[in-house]
């Protein structure tokens, strides 16, 4: 645990201490998010933010590199470099459509690369937990590979639209998916919690960690596209390293074998789901509007939060609240008795849905967001 916490640490420092001369930089090339209809923030903020991140993630794989333990996995394949890679090549596309809008067709096509280069690397789907373990043909895996990688920067993009929401939702679900794939890694055969998506995980933590007191409301700086898409690429790059590596009969001593069987694939789905639920919802709702799906609006689950009369801050919290019930409640299952795990997120859930029906007026202080 000492060398996941140097990483996580490494990364939170290194994000957080880069983040006001990355502000900077913004200003200085125009990278600044201007009021717009849909948009709930007041006053004009800088963007550019995951470039903070990605020097911070980059920190973490530097250090990881050279610990004894994770060291290993650098020694033996060089997967996590290309996490790196394709996280450096997303930042970039990311940012240049922080400072310059760039269209949708290009930015897919960044996208399908930055996946393309981590399963060059060897970082792609090697199974699926379906009907035990399923082997398909490489071309499908890698098709896969990408189509995960897409689904999940686009979701983290589109959850991005309150102050800190982003980052903190991501920091729940990487908090969720590390306590599994540490836990799970210990039943191993031979025991080794030193993976890629224990160590993906840590360093998306620390990210998170290290950019969430300048990007918490009232923000100083967004995170932009440059941010939303890094993120969205790392939780992929962690859920696709764990995906394949699990035998479902074997996955936890306390799990039944129905829930043995499924938390593998849960697991996976639990940690976007609240962004993925989010993307779903906006493709159908503006696909049905006659719209183009990725044409924005005003209709996100953060906005129908302030709509009902929630305060700024008390919208991001409840999201906050949502993400973990979903992430938490089923890792829960892994490790808890079912009855126990049951009982917990229904009284969760009752918690949340009380909360979020019950509104208090948004203080005019409260009106700036990404």
């Amino acid at each position: 645990m000492r060398e996941f916490m140097m990483v996580l640490l490494t990364a939170a420092i290194v994000t957080y201490l880069a983040t006001p001369l990355v502000r900077r930089l913004a200003l200085r090339v125009g990278a600044i998010t201007a009021v717009r209809d849909r948009d709930v923030h007041s006053v004009p903020i800088p963007r550019l933010g995951g470039v903070a991140m990605l020097l911070g993630f980059a920190a973490a794989v530097l250090l990881g590199s050279q610990l004894p333990y994770h060291g290993q996995l650098f020694d033996a394949t060089p997967r996590l470099f290309g996490v790196l890679a394709a996280a450096a090549l997303i930042t970039a596309l990311g940012a240049i459509d922080d400072i310059r809008e760039l269209d949708w067709m290009t930015k897919l096509a960044g996208q399908i690369l930055a996946g393309g280069i981590m399963a060059f690397y060897g970082v792609r789907l090697l199974s699926l937990p379906i009907l035990g373990v399923t082997y398909l043909p490489e071309p499908v895996m890698v098709t896969l590979t990408i189509l995960v990688v897409v689904i999940s920067t686009n979701a983290v993009n589109f959850i991005d639209g309150l102050d800190g929401l982003a980052a903190g939702v991501v920091l729940i679900a990487a908090g969720a998916f590390f306590g599994w794939t540490y836990l799970i890694s210990r039943n191993f055969d031979p025991p080794n919690v030193f993976s890629e998506a224990t160590f993906i995980s840590a360093a998306l933590i620390g990210v998170c960690l290290g950019f969430l007191p300048h990007n918490f409301h009232p923000a100083r700086l967004f995170m932009g596209d440059a941010g939303a898409l890094l993120l969205g690429l790392l939780l992929a790059a962690a859920t696709i390293s764990m995906t394949g590596s699990v035998d479902p009969s074997s996955s936890v001593a306390s799990a039944s074998a129905a829930t043995a069987f499924l938390l593998p694939i849960l697991i996976p789905l639990a940690i976007l789901a609240l962004p993925f639920l989010d993307m779903v919802l906006a493709v159908l709702r503006r696909t049905r509007a006659g719209q183009l799906p990725w044409k924005p609006d005003r209709g996100h689950l953060h906005h129908r939060m302030l709509d009902i009369g929630h305060s700024h801050r008390r919208a991001v919290v409840l999201l906050y609240l949502w993400a973990l019930l979903i992430a938490a409640g089923s890792v829960s299952f892994a490790y808890l008795p079912f009855w126990v795990s049951l009982t917990g997120i229904l009284g969760l859930l009752v918690l949340a849905v009380g909360l979020t029906w019950r509104a208090e007026p948004a203080r005019s202080s409260d009106a700036t967001s990404t």
